[in-house]
């Protein structure tokens, strides 16, 4: 199971592992018990978790930052205390904003990491691939390439008007017989 597969659906307690998706929804299995179950896009909304950021003092953080700075800690809150939470989260990450992350965020934060450790799940982002020296060069023949087919769609349009007209003086051929 992949980091990148799983996602958190609305209404639905847990994370899920997207095993097929659909234009009216998607095929996910459960974590917590490995219940597969149909979630339709009418009724739920899907958050992967590498697109889940977190608000901080400065820019936001993606999610995975928040577990790797518990994952530095070792040790878990009570996630029924909500000012231990707020202080374990204060003491693990401080540039966290606290009045825009709720406690109901926190618990989230600890439940998922906690699913996650269970299944033994490697938490890490999809590296996105970088771009070799060689596309640049690709985009420049590209734009060199642009005016003559803007050449091209000149002469289109002169031969289509020029088609235009001659039906026009067969027309009035016709009328005139």
């Amino acid at each position: 199971m992949e980091y990148s597969k799983l996602v958190a659906v609305t209404g639905l307690p847990g994370l899920y592992e997207v095993l097929s998706s659909k234009s009216d929804g998607a095929i996910v299995r459960s974590l917590d018990d490995g219940s597969t179950k149909f979630a339709a896009t009418r009724t739920h909304n899907f958050s992967h978790l590498e697109s889940i950021e977190i608000y901080t003092q400065s820019d936001n953080v993606n999610l995975v930052e928040i577990f790797y700075a518990i994952e530095k800690t070792g040790s878990l809150p009570d996630i029924k205390d909500n000012a231990a939470l707020k202080k374990y989260f204060e003491k693990v990450y401080p540039e966290m904003d606290f009045e825009r992350v709720y406690a109901s965020d926190m618990k989230k934060m600890v439940k998922w990491y906690e699913q996650l450790k269970k299944h033994n799940i490697e938490i890490k982002l999809t590296e996105i691939p970088e771009e070799p020296a060689e596309e640049e060069t690709a985009v420049e023949e590209v734009v060199e390439e642009k005016p003559k087919k803007a050449t091209k769609t000149k002469a289109v349009k002169e031969e289509a008007s020029e088609e235009k007209e001659a039906p026009k003086k067969k027309a009035t051929k016709k009328k005139a017989e």
